[in-house]
């Protein structure tokens, strides 16, 4: 879900908060914040649905082609040209892996043993572990009481999301653990192309289309050695990695871009707390997928915690 191309704290770096808010008609933002939500909300759903008929590795590979296509198609109709010089495609690479190839990849393999709400709410714990990596590698980004009251709040949720009241009971371990590590890859990857990309003079379109570029190469070369050819085509899962690729990467980006060139990465990155409630949602009511009262209430305290994490002290 994550690309270079705004700052967010679930799908986005750091260098797209230098670009200027447009002001446009406020009904037409609103209409695009809310199909970002639906869009990113049911990427987990899809991605369930993928990996029912395909390999993780395979719906992650096909994710990136058809995203990747996207973002190409609209390079072209912008006369957008590819990043130039060694040194940027470098970090993109970096960042190719720590914002695509591997959390797209983590994800995808969690869900083979997890439901999609599950995976969906260790998504949301993003800004989390934003927060407690920024306070050591951004000598910038000081923490404040309210800060750390707030990083405190979202892992007390994530532990009521979990269970551990009960042990962890009936939860799979390594699924899980996979998802909350494709969450703090994330952030990794933002502090990373904050410290290298923020001041490249390419356009955001052009960096996150050569990063996906990159991180499609990344999976083409993994994924032959980890699976075989399938056999058959299972058409609804196919048309699954479709929609997760088209739409919710390459389109759903292309979106991300427009909200933080128009409204401002804060107001954009209200998205991540919409996530939550439209991947249980999806879950439950599509998939059929339990719920047990400790996922939504633990999800409401991830959220509560994530937001008090993105409090920034008045000048």
């Amino acid at each position: 879900m994550t690309t270079v191309t705004a700052s967010r704290d679930a799908a986005g770096p750091a260098s797209a908060s230098c670009v200027r808010p447009r002001s446009r008609g406020r009904l037409d933002w609103r209409l695009r914040f809310a199909a970002l939500s639906l869009i990113w909300g049911f990427s987990f759903l899809l991605i369930k649905v993928g990996t029912d008929g395909y390999a993780p590795f395979q719906v992650t590979l096909g994710r990136l082609v058809f995203g990747t296509a996207v973002l190409a198609a609209a390079m072209a109709v912008k006369r957008e040209r590819l990043p130039r010089g060694v040194r940027t495609w470098e970090h993109l690479a970096v960042a190719a892996f720590l914002l695509n190839a591997l959390p797209f990849s983590l994800f995808a393999y969690s869900e083979l043993t997890i439901p999609s709400t599950l995976a969906g709410i260790c998504n949301a714990t993003s800004p989390l572990w934003g927060m407690a990596l920024s306070m050591v590698a951004l000598s910038e980004d000081r923490p404040t009481r309210v800060r750390v009251a707030g990083l405190g709040i979202g892992f007390i949720g994530v532990l009521t999301v979990l269970g551990a009241w009960q042990g962890f009971h009936g939860l799979d371990a390594t699924g899980t653990a996979m998802a909350l590590l494709a969450s703090l890859s994330y952030p990794i990857g933002w502090i990373y192309v904050r410290r290298t990309l923020a001041g490249a003079g390419e356009s955001h379109l052009s960096l996150t289309g050569a990063q996906l570029l990159l991180a499609t190469v990344q999976l083409a070369v993994v994924t032959p050695l980890f699976t075989s050819v399938p056999t058959s085509f299972s058409l609804v899962p196919l048309l699954a990695i479709v929609a997760l690729g088209a739409l919710g990467t390459g389109l759903a980006v292309l979106l991300q871009y427009g909200l933080v060139a128009e409204v401002g990465p804060t107001t954009a990155q209200m998205v991540t707390y919409f996530i939550p409630v439209i991947v249980t949602a999806a879950g439950v009511a599509v998939l059929g997928e339990s719920l047990a009262w400790s996922t939504p209430v633990g999800a409401v305290i991830v959220l509560a915690g994530a937001a008090l994490t993105q409090v920034r002290r008045s000048a």
